[in-house]
């Protein structure tokens, strides 16, 4: 489906999707939650935020230690993360709090500017994530290919691994990962064994407490494993080796606060970019992991048979990344770490059935009260837990399930450089050799093409393995210039990409061949004969133009092409003959037989499972698409719909007749059935009325003169005469589009006709009562036929809450759902998209 239309998922239940609020709703964003007049707390929610706080607590104190950073930071960010994300995030699942992936760079920062600085770097790269995600570029932060984005966290978490394998071991980390390989052999020969031991416990804990068997095993999986290990590490420590190293909670008054940035520019510039850079990544992707978490949960029945957790709304990524930024900005003011969405807590509160944006708030909310309260106990907890903990984290950001992925796509050079790059150079570093890296082997791939020549009895087969580029050309000329003219030839092209200079090659050559006697046949990777260049000799359209009125004919019954003349330029006055109706009789039955004809060769073998399939089912639409009868407006090609997608109804002017006009005898109820039946049968979940470029309907009702014949044509155009009375209304606004009045007033009233057709549309029972419900929505789209171009309404004209009438562009490659996340509408300088 395009922008201009939303579909539902083919794999997703009915029964699991959410309640949308009515109205209109531009496409990019997602639906927002039902309104409420409070902040209502479930029972779900308050179990969820307690396990996630038992979680965040060691975790947040295991990263301060491995950062080297002041441990009460720790819990400021995971405080601050939880309740302010929480609240403005656009993820209602996700847990923010210390970043994971940010281990490496804040260590590094801290030794060379000192934590105040680095508590102001922080700020810095919260407010430039706020003005990234004001410009709404936090999907274009995924466009990074996953092998680099995956390939960047798993060597971080290699250095995270590497620094706190010396703090388990009772020694202090090294500032680089590779200086820490080297340090480990004199570690491990003269290590105390105290700590080590610590550590291991708490490993071996945090991997066998998920796998305990039986019913007692069931009983304790509830408690979250980070907080059984460090506790059971800490009471073993307090029996066994009470002179182990423990967290020191400093005073809240010696807290150290930010202080202005020193040092090269250059430098603090870097700094900020690389801090924003890696948190926007790891709380974009982890945003993108809730959402599917959140999906699958939705739609599992639970075991125990009770009913599971209310659908939650999809992300809004540019809102979140706002939300991350405006959480680093305050974390770094209090003297906290820096701040992005976290898998773990995240998972872990998805997982414990949270319900909304609640339960990562009250977290933040424990997290405070616990570093106010809980200092003496917090204090027990030995280093080595933390440190073993956190390495754990780490180890669990190599993926091995990502290794496979990136293998399977033939991307593994790009992760494997990205990750020597992260570990040997540093976190910017790597990202920069992994894009150099992606960009080579790409060119290495476009630019690989393996072109053969080989001869058997006469016959040649030419096969071009790989994508054809003007770098071929070259060698794809020499090869091809071998052979003889006339020649009787099979050329196979086993890729999927041809640009100009590589089709105009191979084209040439062609017409050459043709042209001296020759025969050349053109097969796809499987051997299956695929269409010649456009120019052959014996082909007089493209395979895209039999519903272009340039149709194909059989050159046995056509000596001579025929010009197809538009209806609009065709002499009215001018009967045709006897003869030439007949002729055009036979050959529009001619036109639909071979129509039929083509579609049981080519298409009908595709589409036959899928309708198979839909018969069976029957059918399920989502949307009720109402539109024009005219013939341009072909309805599945604009919305790149299929069989099932759309309940259409067409009719002329696309006009929607409001409920008892007039005498009950000359009511129209055609489309009132359609509706009801959509809205009550069907459960439509949102019904689009479709206007157009050069209406004749709307021409009829503005050429009309006050003695038109009351033929049923017009009976039936009575319904368009509140649009053209709304149009010439002074007490509402001319409609825009594109931030642009109407060129004339046949798009006036086009575009004024669908707003009010709207209307009408509202004064349906059974629309109104869905509506009143929450779960139906309406929009209103014009489509200009001579650019070939979607404007959709903005919401205050759609839902009749706004004086505004304007209709605004749908960009290319826009997407309807948020996991697009891009920008659906460009409107014009001036133009309120969602008045």
């Amino acid at each position: 489906m395009s922008a201009c239309v939303p579909t539902r998922d083919d794999h997703s239940s009915r029964n699991a999707r959410p309640s949308r609020a009515s109205g209109f709703k531009r496409p990019h964003s997602p639906p927002p939650p039902p309104r409420r007049g409070r902040f209502r707390v479930s029972g779900a929610d308050l179990s969820a935020s307690i396990t996630v706080f038992l979680i965040a607590v060691p975790m947040s104190l295991g990263l301060a230690v491995a950062m080297d950073a002041p441990l009460a930071a720790g819990l400021v960010s995971a405080a601050i993360g939880g309740i302010v994300a929480g609240l403005l995030g656009g993820t209602p699942l996700q847990v923010s709090g210390p970043s994971a992936g940010l281990t490496v760079v804040t260590a590094e920062l801290i030794q060379i500017y000192g934590w105040r600085t680095t508590c102001a770097i922080t700020i810095g790269a919260g407010l430039l994530q706020i003005l990234l995600g004001s410009l709404r570029a936090a999907r274009s932060a995924l466009a990074v290919s996953p092998a680099i984005v995956h390939g960047t966290l798993a060597g971080i978490g290699v250095a995270i691994a590497l620094a706190q394998l010396h703090i388990v071991l009772g020694e202090a980390p090294q500032s680089s990962a590779l200086d820490n390989v080297l340090a480990l052999p004199a570690h491990l020969a003269q290590f105390e064994p105290a700590a080590p031991l610590i550590g291991a416990l708490t490993i071996a804990l945090l991997v066998v407490w998920p796998r305990l068997p039986g019913r007692l095993g069931a009983s304790l999986g509830r408690i979250p494993a980070a907080l059984a290990a460090v506790v059971v590490a800490t009471a073993v420590a307090a029996v066994a080796t009470p002179g182990i190293a423990r967290v020191d909670l400093p005073s809240w008054r010696s807290h150290a606060l930010p202080e202005l940035p020193q040092g090269p520019v250059a430098g603090l510039a870097a700094a900020v970019f690389t801090v924003m850079l890696v948190a926007s990544l790891e709380s974009l992707l982890a945003a993108v992991s809730v959402d599917k978490l959140a999906a699958d949960r939705s739609t599992t029945t639970p075991k125990n048979g009770s009913t599971p957790p209310p659908p939650v709304e999809r992300s809004d990524l540019d809102r979140e990344l706002r939300a991350q930024g405006v959480a680093n900005a305050l974390s770094g003011l209090a003297g906290g770490l820096a701040v992005s969405g976290g898998a773990v807590r995240s998972s872990a509160n998805v997982r414990a059935g949270a319900e909304s944006r609640a339960s990562t708030v009250m977290h933040g909310v424990w997290v405070l009260l616990a570093a106010v309260l809980l200092v003496t106990a917090l204090e027990w907890i030995p280093l080595a837990a933390l440190a073993a903990l956190v390495m754990v984290v780490g180890i669990q950001m190599v993926s091995f399930a990502h290794i496979r992925k990136v293998h399977r796509h033939r991307e593994f050079l790009v992760y494997g450089a990205t990750i020597s790059g992260v570990i040997l150079a540093g976190v910017l570093e790597g990202v920069a050799i992994g894009i150099v890296v992606a960009v080579a082997v790409a060119l290495h791939r476009l630019a690989r093409t393996r072109i053969t020549v080989t001869e058997e009895d006469g016959r040649y087969l030419v096969s071009a393995r790989g994508q054809l580029t003007f770098l071929a050309v070259p060698r794809l000329s020499r090869l091809l210039g071998r052979l003889p003219h006339g020649v009787d030839a099979v050329v196979e092209l086993d890729g999927f990409f041809m640009d100009h200079a590589a089709y105009e090659t191979i084209q040439d050559w062609y017409a050459a061949q043709t042209a001296m006697g020759g025969r050349i046949e053109f097969t796809g990777r499987s051997g299956g004969r695929i269409a010649e260049p456009a120019s052959a000799a014996h082909s007089c359209c493209r395979p895209w133009t039999p519903w272009r009125n340039h149709h194909c004919h059989d050159r046995a019954q056509d000596a001579a092409p025929t010009t197809a003349v538009p209806a609009t330029h065709a002499a009215p006055e001018t009967p045709p003959t006897d003869q030439a109706a007949s002729s055009r009789h036979r050959h529009g039955a001619h036109r639909l037989l071979s129509g039929l004809s083509s579609f049981q060769r080519t298409t009908a073998p595709l589409v036959r499972e899928e309708l198979a399939r839909l018969a069976a089912e029957g059918q399920r639409p989502s949307q009720l698409f109402l539109t024009c009868a005219d013939s341009r407006l072909v309805t599945s090609m604009i919305t790149a719909s299929g069989p099932g997608d759309l309940f259409t109804v067409r009719n002329v002017g696309n006009l929607v007749p409001p409920p008892g006009t007039g005498d009950e005898t000359r009511n129209d109820d055609s489309v009132a059935a359609a509706i009801e039946y959509a809205v009550d049968v069907l459960e439509v979940e949102s019904i689009t009325v479709c206007g157009h470029s050069g209406c004749g309907a709307m021409q009829a009702l503005l050429g009309a003169a006050p003695d038109t014949p009351r033929t049923p044509l017009w009976r039936w155009l009575r319904h368009g005469l509140p649009s053209l009375e709304r149009m010439r209304s002074r007490h509402h606004s001319w409609a825009r589009i594109a931030g642009r009045l109407p060129t004339d007033a046949v798009e006036q009233l086009c575009l004024t006709n669908v707003v009010q057709q709207l209307e009408h549309l509202r004064a349906h029972e059974s629309v109104a009562r869905r509506l009143a419900a929450g779960t139906l929505q309406l929009h209103g789209m014009y489509f200009h036929v001579g650019e070939a171009q979607a404007y959709l309404l903005t919401e205050g004209a759609s839902s009749g809450t706004g004086p505004d009438e304007v209709f605004v562009r749908v960009a290319p490659g826009a997407e309807w759902s948020a996991e697009s996340g891009a920008e659906a509408l460009h409107a014009a300088p001036g133009t309120t998209v969602g008045a």
